[in-house]
């Protein structure tokens, strides 16, 4: 089945780009967890992400920001000896720092979605060539992030968010999941 350029044949790959990837997502807890793993991705392929996201799951409470919100120091330092996950301390304090910042936020899901008006933006991109790494939409959402309080949010980031929420829609006109998802977004969660 054709897929978007990106997605190489890496069963986990595929199972992401067929399942997850570009589909509306509105659960809270999900987006949260999406948020810090493009966080954790920064400078790193999502295939690594991807690999290790079910450890991630493991080591920080399943992604429950109130949980989160209170990691100590001390458990910082028994996840930087985590072979499983991404030993970075900035990326650690700021999964603890994002936490504290989604809690403080009164409707965390709508808040994001509003920078897309509340509903996925379609493209239609032929071509790799055509799709950016941001948009106006993701540099005033990364600005608006940082002023709440977040951190490892900028524009990139924010981009690479909307698109794997489904925010955008930026499956390639020669994808196979390019029809149903550009008909009708349907949603997760």
């Amino acid at each position: 089945m054709p897929r978007c350029f990106w997605c190489t044949t890496d069963p986990l790959y595929e199972q992401y780009h067929d399942h997850e990837w570009g589909l509306a997502l509105r659960d809270p807890q999900r987006l949260f967890e999406l948020l810090v793993l493009e966080g954790f991705q920064a400078g790193l392929s999502w295939i690594t992400i991807l690999k290790k996201r079910q450890r991630y799951r493991e080591v920080l409470f399943a992604f429950d920001p109130q949980r989160l919100a209170r990691m100590t120091d001390a458990e910082i330092e028994i996840r930087m000896q985590d072979a499983g996950i991404i030993r970075n301390r900035m990326k650690l304090n700021a999964a603890r720092q994002n936490a504290q910042a989604w809690l403080r936020l009164e409707d965390p899901v709508g808040f994001l979605w509003s920078f897309v008006g509340g509903q996925p933006k379609i493209n239609h991109f032929a071509d790799r060539s055509e799709i950016p790494t941001q948009t106006p939409e993701a540099q005033a959402m990364s600005k608006a992030l940082k002023k709440a309080g977040f951190s490892f949010v900028g524009p990139t980031i924010c981009y690479a968010f909307m698109q794997a929420s489904g925010m955008v829609m930026d499956h390639t006109t020669d994808c196979d999941r390019y029809p149903a998802l550009c008909e009708a977004p349907p949603m997760l969660g």
